[in-house]
């Protein structure tokens, strides 16, 4: 596999990697390249019998050995996986309670006037882009619920342009919510070909500048224990400028 992940933490019960961007978590039932539930499956065949299988609207049904939450493709950063099925349902109460805490940093387009803020704002689908997902007022669908507190961190500057570096602490874990959230407040995150297509790369970034710092989470035995996956290459190199 071209994107292997690094292990951060290991136990009987838990192992928590390090995503390289570039490496999509599980199947869609669309593409055929290699995923993080291949890797999974190849360094821990048990974890075949651990977790929840996904099925796609044709009917496919998905593998998801031991995974509780993702991160899009060209996101990188800490992700918690279970190796036992009773960690698997008391990780997946905690994401559905909102009790974990995440913590992502990224880049985003231009110079914000505000040092902290928060977004809350519900999510639905785009009205003209089926991949899409929208804060704007008339998206459509189920409304949910998204909130995320951001902090600036620094600025960096590059032909003339601004652009800042946050730090991102998202409640709720809605898909795409923090590049949906960003835009919304018109800060996309640099390089989203998704949400900000029109926008250039920059700073050295040819993907998503969006990295999952820390994680944090109760463990088995009752323990909080936090979790940190290093800033890549392309962070140091970006603030580095």
């Amino acid at each position: 596999m071209e994107h292997n992940p690094t292990i951060l933490y290991e136990d009987d019960a838990l192992l928590v990697l390090d995503k390289p961007a570039g490496l999509t978590v599980h199947g869609d039932g669309r593409t055929q390249e290699e995923t993080l539930a291949d890797w999974l499956l190849a360094q821990y065949p048990t974890l075949a019998n651990v977790g929840e299988s996904w099925v796609t609207q044709q009917g496919e049904s998905i593998s998801r050995p031991g995974i509780v939450h993702r991160l899009d493709r060209d996101t990188s950063g800490v992700m918690v996986v279970a190796k036992t099925q009773e960690q698997f349902e008391l990780l997946k109460t905690q994401f559905q309670e909102h009790t974990i805490k995440k913590e992502y940093r990224a880049f985003a387009y231009d110079s914000f006037k505000e040092t902290e803020g928060e977004i809350d704002r519900p999510i639905g689908k785009s009205k003209t882009d089926f991949r899409r997902w929208s804060a704007q007022p008339g998206s459509r669908g189920v409304q949910r619920e998204a909130h995320t507190a951001w902090e600036v961190l620094s600025t960096v500057q590059e032909k003339g342009a601004t652009y800042t570096y946050l730090k991102l602490t998202p409640t709720t874990g809605r898909t795409h919510q923090l590049r949906v959230h960003l835009k919304a407040i018109h800060h996309p995150i640099v390089c989203d070909t998704l949400y900000a297509p029109k926008r250039p790369c920059a700073l050295g970034f040819n993907r998503l500048a969006l990295h999952a710092h820390t994680l944090t989470i109760t463990t088995q035995a009752g323990e909080q224990k936090t979790f940190e996956a290093p800033l890549p290459a392309d962070f140091q190199n970006a603030l580095g400028r």
